[in-house]
């Protein structure tokens, strides 16, 4: 039995090879249907090791502590039928092992010594790619793809799924050019690739081309729907295309229409919509009651620090409503997971979430120059936290706005003037700018 990609399967079963391979094709596409068919692979082989290390992967995407236990089920069983399997095969469920004990950079580690030996094992190459997204390693993320590429070829299953992880990496790094050609590449190659289309989204934000990016990601509500969550952070880059043209409706109407958590426990649905009512309160817009839900769910999650990026946007919705007592909470909680030394996590948290968590509350109760003593510090220099330039722009909004309102006009004339400098089709940091200086000129 093989994988697409013409790598051994350790199963004797043709149909649980065959749904492994449609679980692996429908997780890199996103695809509602990934977790059922990984259960369906194990009932067509309960022995086959590599689909039990798929179910462990899939859990740990998930971003939250709470699907730990169900994660380190998967790695048991993965662990108990590894005998036979391949040594890639287990190399994978080494790297699970290390990724379930919040060892991510023992992880990565591993899958590159994978990649090494087996370039073609696209699954390898997206948790790599995926692991090094969340830790903030830039280059790594350009990196992997960038040394795998000339193993591929057209005629290789994935080889469109490829150049779009590429084209992120590049993005990430500030290659828009290259990012963009091959984003446009993959998404041609495979139009169901949502990654390739978001790293297209991705160059089309950071230089400000905000009609482009309407244009790009203009499809029909229901044109995602049977893709997981993912999909929302697709709407929510196209509410940020709105946002930057003033378009203050139709973000709003895309956020209650396909951005909003609804319930969701997914930690990028919180993401985004915390995120984005973030942005549009600090331009004195009328979000409504919004926060609220985004609230109850924050202060219900204290303790879950699956992503630390998550917690940033925990604090703002708990912030914002003004439940100081739950933002405490909040803080002790990361703190006493900061002491948990065994986690590549705790020092993260320390350097980092701990800071910007407490900038937020700062800022909330409305102690600017605390808030904005918090966040300069980490002026470019918060990505280990993890995301994207695009996610993380919002503590430069935040540690913009807190300079402005603390009357610290100087620094905030440098952050927007840097703003201005790299991105000189956005008008409304220009427009900022221009009030900063004239404000400045009125003082002297």
């Amino acid at each position: 039995m093989q994988d697409p990609q013409g790598y051994r399967l350790t199963t004797s079963s043709t149909e649980a090879a065959r749904l492994y391979n449609l679980a692996q094709q429908s997780l890199l596409e996103y695809r509602l249907s990934t977790m059922a068919t990984i259960k369906e692979v194990i009932a067509a082989d309960p022995a086959f090791a590599l689909g039990h290390c798929l179910r462990g992967y899939q859990f740990m995407m998930y971003g939250s502590f709470s699907v730990l236990k169900a994660a380190r089920s998967a790695l048991e069983a993965a662990e108990a039928n590894a005998a036979g399997a391949t040594s890639r095969e287990r190399q994978h469920i080494a790297a699970l092992r290390a990724w379930v004990e919040g060892r991510v950079g023992r992880a990565i580690t591993l899958w590159e010594q994978l990649l090494a030996d087996s370039p073609l094992d696209i699954v390898a190459l997206r948790l790599h790619h995926f692991s090094c997204f969340w830790s903030g390693r830039q280059h790594s993320l350009r990196g992997g793809a960038a040394a795998v590429l000339e193993a591929w070829s057209e005629e290789v299953p994935g080889y469109g799924n490829v150049l779009g992880m590429l084209a992120f990496g590049h993005e990430e790094c500030g290659q828009y050019r290259e990012a963009e050609r091959f984003g446009r590449m993959a998404v041609e190659r495979n139009p169901n690739d949502l990654w390739a289309i978001h790293a297209v989204a991705h160059v089309l934000e950071m230089e400000d081309r905000q009609e482009e990016g309407i244009a790009w990601l203009a499809r029909p509500a229901d044109a995602w729907s049977d893709r997981n969550p993912f999909k929302g952070h697709l709407w929510w880059h196209l509410a940020l295309f709105h946002l930057e043209n003033g378009q203050y409706d139709q973000v709003l109407a895309l956020y209650d229409r396909s951005v909003q958590n609804d319930g969701s426990t997914f930690y990028l649905d919180i993401q985004n919509a915390a995120s984005l009512l973030a942005r549009l309160d600090l331009r004195g817009v009328d979000v409504g009651t919004r926060w609220e839900s985004l609230a109850d769910f924050a202060e219900k999650s204290i303790g879950d620090h699956g992503l630390i990026f998550t917690d940033l946007h925990y604090m703002m919705a708990l912030a914002r409503q003004r439940r100081f007592g739950a933002a405490e909470r909040l803080l002790e909680s990361m703190e006493d997971y900061a002491m948990d030394e065994t986690t590549d996590a705790s020092s993260v948290i320390r350097r980092l979430g701990l800071p910007l968590c407490r900038g937020i509350l700062a800022f909330e109760q409305g102690d600017y120059a605390a808030a904005a003593d918090s966040f300069a510090p980490l002026h470019n220099d918060d990505g280990p936290i993890g995301a994207s330039h695009a996610q993380r722009d919002i503590v430069d909004q935040y540690l913009i706005e807190a300079s402005i309102r603390a009357d610290r006009l100087g620094q905030a004339r440098l952050l927007l003037a840097e703003r201005v400098r790299l991105r000189p089709n956005n008008h409304a940091a220009a427009e900022r700018h221009r009030e900063v200086v004239r404000r400045i000129h009125e003082k002297a």
